[in-house]
């Protein structure tokens, strides 16, 4: 494997009805193919060596003999190749029939698996001909001479790995063979199918594969029969899908009269995380596993050998750029609201204060608490926002503040806070023209300070206006901006603030005057404007220049947190992904800065203030993010220098 990643492909051939071998030269070509694109395992569907739709001449001999005979053959043929190969077809044992999937490899056959839930109802009648599972007596099979393993008691392993089989409707049962399989420690589930055309079916079908891959915190490769089957009484059209944790990661176009692969990458090291991290997981293995399964083992290509991943990497994964983006965004900006409006409920208060500056957050938190306002019923008076300029307040950020503020109706106060920066200066003897941290985070706790005591004068909290991203690397003021009563964009980086500051002005959320000054917000250049403005009142701080881009940062944040990925996996997805916005000396050294600042401002995290988690990612000391204040940084760092620029 390359980085956790194995990759995998669900086909369709064309076949012919009981012409096994026509069927098997059209697997072959697939199996080439595949082999030539880096595919690690590959599924064919259901029978499809013989074809679903055989009927009654499931039942005679010479059928399953030279099914058996078509199948040695095509082993034979492909054992040059590097594929894991999954093919069904009926096999006979026992003096029973059983529908069941082989997988082969190098030349050799390795395991047989047989259906274990045989659908008898509407349109399906398999136990005319087939026996389940459960029926089965022998560990061991004679294929064309051949001993192999059968049961539905095999993963087959590779390393870490575990893949496990699961023939059609046993993925319809309430209590799937797959899910079984995965509690043992599989980590993608090979589904061969043969499910006809219903209308409206094809959306259950793709649910049904999302939530299971979900549950099962899985991959999912599922393949369904196409051309080729009789129409007879029903449709077959090929399907395919490839999952992982519940979301579909590559689809096949259905009504497309061709063969078809589609190939994709499972991140197997992101499933194995996810297990680990998942208590309820864990519990469940403990509860629902006490059957020796038999481990059959298989090989995958060397990190060396594997190709480059087929698999889109998003380069925004808190909102990724869907169809879903403007409805996720909307759903984080009223879980906002829900928070906030809980907040003021309990405190009995129709009083609110926030510090604008003109910039992003400030502007994500004002929308919020105007909404949350009009939520409860509340006077927007009742929001006391003020704006307090200092020595780097440009023009801009300045006029933007006071018109979103006069435009959504709130209270508004102006309070400038350079008179009482330069008395704290000289209080403390300290040098005005030294623009050092001192210089700095005096600006930050002023403000504050003013708000806390705004928040007694009016009987209302602060509302918190930093983020996700800001929080992660230290890049706020211990004691100043880093402290509220409620921080309602806490759980938000950077990069989402701007979306649904975005959506909403998209919308006109609050009006299309308001959406024109958020518009101006979004084309601000992102600063913490805290050192002297030029003559024109303008700044020339730019937050990313100094930390590196926002989007690389929420980047890592999102695969070190969530995910929990090593850096050198982190460094590559973020190739993938930039690749062509920035080089990889760019993304380096933006890795260097995120994990220096991310070890050592721990502790601003842990005393950070209340605020609702609203995406995946919370660094709450109370919720899902505990560390300690002195942890090393140095495997981290040391992995990131080596990495090639």
């Amino acid at each position: 494997m390359k980085y956790g990643f194995i990759k995998v492909a669900s086909a369709v051939p064309f076949l012919e009805v009981a012409n096994c071998d026509y069927n098997i030269g059209r697997i072959e070509k697939m199996v080439f193919d595949a082999d030539r694109n880096g595919v690690e395992i590959i599924a064919f569907p259901e029978l499809s060596i013989t074809g679903y739709t055989c009927g009654d001449l499931f039942l005679q001999p010479y059928l399953l003999e030279k099914a058996e005979d078509a199948l040695s053959r095509l082993v034979e043929r492909t054992a040059e190749t590097q594929v894991l190969v999954i093919v069904g077809m009926p096999l006979r044992v026992e003096e029973k029939l059983f529908n069941s999937a082989v997988a082969f490899q190098h030349g050799k056959m390795l395991g047989a698996i047989p259906k274990t839930y045989l659908p008898n109802y509407r349109e399906f009648q398999e136990k005319r001909w087939f026996s389940p599972a459960s029926d089965l007596q022998f560990s061991i099979a004679d294929i064309a001479g051949h001993k192999v393993p059968i049961g539905h008691n095999i993963i087959f392993r590779c390393g870490t790995v575990g893949i496990g089989i699961e023939i059609c409707e046993d993925m319809w049962t309430p209590y799937t063979p797959g899910t079984r399989l995965c509690l043992y420690g599989a980590q993608i589930i090979f589904n061969l199918s043969a499910s006809n055309e219903n209308a409206g079916k094809h959306s259950y079908l793709r649910s049904l594969i999302s939530g299971l891959s979900s549950q099962s915190i899985s991959g999912y490769v599922y393949s369904s029969c196409g051309y080729g089957e009789s129409s007879t009484d029903v449709v077959f059209t090929g399907k395919g899908f490839i999952a992982e944790c519940g979301e579909i990661i590559e689809e096949m176009e259905r009504f497309d009269y061709s063969e078809r692969m589609i190939i994709n990458d499972i991140d197997v090291s992101r499933i194995q995380t996810e297990r680990l991290i998942n208590s309820s997981f864990k519990a469940a293995v403990s509860h629902f596993t006490d059957t020796n399964l038999t481990e059959i083992p298989f090989t995958l290509r060397s990190a060396e050998q594997s190709s480059a991943i087929t698999r889109t990497v998003e380069r925004n994964p808190f909102l990724p750029d869907t169809p879903l983006r403007d409805e996720r965004c909307r759903e984080i900006f009223n879980i906002q609201i829900s928070g906030l409006a809980q907040r003021l409920r309990h405190m009995k208060t129709s009083n609110a204060i926030i510090g604008i500056s003109g910039g992003l957050d400030s502007t994500l938190a004002l929308l919020v608490t105007v909404g949350t306002f009009d939520f409860l019923g509340l006077d927007r008076k009742g929001i006391i926002a003020v704006t307090m300029p200092g020595f780097g307040t440009s023009k801009r950020t300045y006029t933007n503040a006071h018109e979103l503020m006069s435009r959504l109706g709130v209270t508004i106060l102006d309070i400038d806070i350079t008179k009482a920066c330069k008395l704290h200066f000289k209080q403390i003897e300290h040098d005005s023209a030294v623009h050092d941290a001192v210089y700095e985070n005096s600006q930050a706790r002023e403000r504050t300070k003013i708000l806390m005591d705004l928040a007694n004068k009016y009987n209302g909290p602060v509302i918190g206006t930093g983020d996700l991203s800001e929080m992660a690397l230290g890049w706020c003021t211990f004691n100043g901006d880093q402290m509220a009563m409620y921080s309602v964009n806490a759980s938000l980086p950077k990069t989402s603030v701007q979306l649904i500051v975005n959506y909403l002005a998209r919308i006109n959320r609050f009006g299309a005057d308001t959406s024109n000054t958020l518009r101006s917000v979004l084309d601000t250049p992102i600063s913490p404007e805290l050192k002297p403005v030029d003559a024109q009142k303008q700044t020339s701080e730019s937050t990313e220049s100094i930390i590196g881009p926002y989007e690389l940062h929420d980047f890592f944040i999102y695969h070190f947190m969530h995910n929990a990925f090593a850096p050198e996996k982190i460094f590559y997805l973020a190739e993938v992904a930039f690749r062509g916005n920035y080089t990889r000396a760019e993304i380096k050294k933006c890795m260097l800065t995120f994990f220096k600042r991310f070890f050592a401002q721990q502790f601003k995290r842990n005393a950070m203030p209340d605020g609702p988690k609203v995406s995946r990612i919370s660094l709450s000391p109370r919720g899902e993010w505990r560390m300690v204040s002195d942890a090393h940084s140095a495997m981290w760092l040391k992995e990131i220098e080596l990495l090639p620029e």
